[in-house]
């Protein structure tokens, strides 16, 4: 048999060439045929430098930069940017500039080190400041470095562990059935930098151009105000008298890299989500506003929308996660099978090509066992004095955390938002219950709810972001187990990172009282978790309309989850994703040639990759930009600022629109 024939045989991909391809296969981002095999960018039969003291100390360096950023950013104005597309960009960029060979493998593991930043961050800063905002009326809360960093680390790590075992479902087995526009994004990133020669030129010219239109684009809104960021019928006279009559209100944010993401969700995915946040915003709220109690009748829609409305999504969200969970159950046992077959030695003794090589489910199985006696010992040690009530609070975090993994990670793979914090919302209400039913309530039930929320929370934000990771290197081609495997010590720098940052902004700035960081999701916390510890009202019927409403939609065939997620999230966050599904949809469908509709709708989502990228570099810059203080006001009034967001949201979407349309059939 011929070489060229046993590396088919071997790994079921073509043969090994004399040069990888410098561009993604055309059908990297469709579902397969059934004769069908995708071939990544580095052939799963030859090795690649991937881990070497560069790729690891550059990717800890910038998980320790990114987590100072992004802690700063989330308490400041509650949005966590994610981290994994600006690193790939710093990435692409610094092995260009060293003049790497082969960078790919490296970059690759770069990107997955340092995107620990902003999922730890994310499950950080939602939960734990709530403490320090507590501590203000009950002196007797403390807080320490070592809850912070264990409360991270450990979350961190089970995440890890429990997505484990679903990444193939995830990233091989649904190949072109989920969007995964952040994966999506960091792999055109990444791959534009694989090769200098070829179409490759000018597919990195295309992502570079929309990078830098889309960083522009936002930075510019967000620092200088030169236009509105986010148009709403409210902030216009007629708009704003329908708004008081009726509490009816529209807004659109009009931020590039939104954009972008809606053209990659694509229109089904992003009209399920909008009409779920249309039904909060155009039936629930006006219901609300017009019959509700006096106390409701005063409010702003906004305040509606987040006192009460936003609980039902909250419920919808649980319920959807339930529901998930339940059609996921044979993917559940599917896992917990294979290690059950490795430990019994029945398991396929074949060693998996490089491509699919996880760390062994031997190993995961221990390790799972060992971070939860750890979870244990921390609860009953540092947390709980009392053994019995830190095993129930251990049990609850085994359970939610494993369970609501393939949640985050379906959330993720959607609409690339990850609900984590409506779900640890869920987690704290049920986990809170329980406590007061077992008599952990009062100040020491706060402490211990909110760290184990914080655990909880981390992990499911690790489990989503861990997705994007692995779909990354799938389509690239790299080794999931080097993946895998050193994403723990980008954990650890990351825990250890945002514990300090956090002690050092509650110091300098605090989380409550004037001139401090808002911290909004961690307020929100505090808010519920008061009153179910120390005596109130909690609005169990909210959640119930949104278990109910999750039902019927499942009945009725609508993906809940992607439906409720749209309820959670404001409306103006919202609607850019089916303005950019619809472009999508038009650029994609325009012609009666396939093959041309096929390579309008491939640099489409070059372009939207672009403003993505540029849209979350750019935000780091802002963010520093406010961080020295900065601060500039165009002096402009409402309406003109609205009359000129207009324009350039206009702009961006013809920008988006023809420049997709100039694709040439390839």
């Amino acid at each position: 048999m011929k070489k060229e024939q046993l590396d088919e045989k071997l790994t079921g991909m073509p043969p090994i060439a004399d040069v990888d391809p410098a561009d993604l296969p055309e059908n990297a981002f469709r579902e397969l045929a059934a004769d069908e095999t995708y071939r990544p960018l580095m052939h799963p039969a030859r090795d690649y430098q991937e881990v070497t003291p560069y790729s690891v100390g550059m990717g800890l360096l910038l998980a320790v930069v990114f987590s100072a950023a992004a802690a700063y950013l989330g308490l400041k104005v509650g949005q966590v940017f994610e981290a994994a597309i600006p690193i790939a960009i710093i990435a692409v960029g610094l092995s260009g500039a060293m003049k790497l060979k082969n960078p790919l493998g490296q970059n690759v593991i770069i990107q997955s080190i340092g995107s620990c930043s902003g999922v730890i961050v994310a499950g950080a800063i939602f939960t734990l400041p709530a403490l320090y905002i507590l501590q203000g009326k009950y002196p007797e809360i403390t807080v320490s470095f070592m809850e912070i960093f264990l409360s991270s680390l450990l979350g961190g790590v089970l995440g890890i562990l429990f997505f484990i075992p679903f990444r193939r479902y995830f990233v091989k087995d649904m190949h072109g059935k989920y969007p995964f526009p952040e994966a999506t994004a960091t792999t055109q990133v990444l791959a534009s930098g694989n090769s200098a020669g070829g179409d490759s030129a000018g597919q990195a010219r295309t992502l570079v151009i929309a990078s830098v239109i889309g960083g522009a684009y936002d930075y510019i809104v967000e620092t200088f105000g030169w236009w509105a960021g986010t148009l709403n019928t409210a902030l216009t006279s007629w708009g704003s008298a329908i708004a008081e009559k009726t509490r009816l209100v529209f807004s659109v944010n009009t931020g590039a890299a939104l954009l972008g993401l809606g053209y990659i969700i694509g229109i089904r995915y992003a009209f399920i989500i909008t009409a779920g946040s249309l039904f909060v915003w155009w039936v629930l709220i006006p219901l609300m506003g017009t019959y509700g109690n006096d106390a409701i009748a005063a409010m702003a829609p906004d305040e509606i929308f987040s006192g009460y409305a936003r609980s039902i999504g909250i419920g919808g969200i649980a319920m959807a996660g339930v529901i998930g969970i339940i059609k996921s159950w044979g993917i559940i046992r599917q896992a917990v099978g294979l290690a059950t077959r490795e430990f019994k030695g029945s398991a396929d003794g074949a060693k998996p090509i490089r491509w699919q090589h996880d760390i062994s489910m031997k190993h995961i199985t221990f390790f799972i066992a060992i971070a939860l006696v750890a979870v244990l010992l921390f609860f009953y040690f540092g947390v709980i004095s009392t053994f019995w009530q830190a095993l129930v609070a251990w049990v609850v975090v085994t359970v939610i955390a494993f369970l609501f993994t393939t949640v985050a990670a379906n959330a993720i793979a959607i609409v690339g938002t990850n609900p984590v914090s409506g779900m640890t919302l869920m987690t704290l209400i049920i986990a809170s219950a329980i406590f007061v039913g077992i008599g952990l309530n009062g100040t020491s039930g706060i402490v211990a709810s909110m760290v184990i929320g914080g655990v909880v929370c981390t992990a499911l934000s690790m489990a989503g972001g861990f997705v994007t990771d692995l779909k990354v290197g799938y389509w690239l081609g790299s080794t999931p187990r080097k993946q895998e495997s050193w994403k723990f010590l980008g954990t650890l720098v990351s825990a250890a990172t945002v514990g300090g940052v956090i002690m050092v902004l509650n110091r300098v700035y605090g989380f409550s009282g004037p001139n401090a960081l808002v911290a909004p999701q961690a307020n929100a916390m505090a808010n519920v978790i008061e009153p179910l510890m120390m005596g109130g009202d909690t609005p169990w019927i909210l959640y119930m309309v949104g278990v109910v409403l999750a039902l019927l939609l499942n009945w009725l065939g609508v993906p809940a989850l992607a439906f409720c997620l749209g309820m959670f999230i404001p409306l103006s966050l919202n609607t850019p994703l089916l303005v950019g599904g619809a472009i999508a949809w038009f650029v994609g469908s325009r012609s009666k040639d396939k093959a041309v509709n096929d390579a309008r709708r491939d640099r489409g989502t070059l372009v939207a990759s672009g403003l993505i990228a540029g849209g979350a570099l750019f935000g780091v810059f802002a963010a520093l930009t406010r961080f020295f203080g900065f601060e500039y006001s165009c002096g402009l009034s409402t309406s003109t600022l609205q009359g000129l967001g207009i324009v350039a949201y206009v702009a961006i979407i013809l920008y988006l629109t023809l420049d997709s349309l100039s694709a040439k059939k390839k």
